[in-house]
């Protein structure tokens, strides 16, 4: 497992690029990855965390129900 400053870092720049790059699509793993990364140290990251991956799945359940009804 990586160390605590590493994993910091890693965390924050990944967070960091998440935010600034937020109106490209593939921007929210990096989000979601910074996140991990400082969920382990902090526990408002892992808040968010949660929070992020219950809202990426409910986009998920309303884009798959409004293409299943275009059928």
């Amino acid at each position: 497992m990586l160390n605590k400053p590493i994993r910091i870092t890693l965390g924050s720049i990944g967070v960091f690029i998440g935010i600034v790059f937020a109106i490209l699509p593939g921007s929210i793993l990096f989000l979601v990855a910074g996140l991990f990364l400082l969920s382990f140290d902090f526990p408002l990251a892992r808040q968010w965390l949660r929070k992020s991956q219950k809202m990426m799945s409910w986009g998920a359940r309303k884009l798959d129900k409004a293409i299943y009804s275009r059928r």
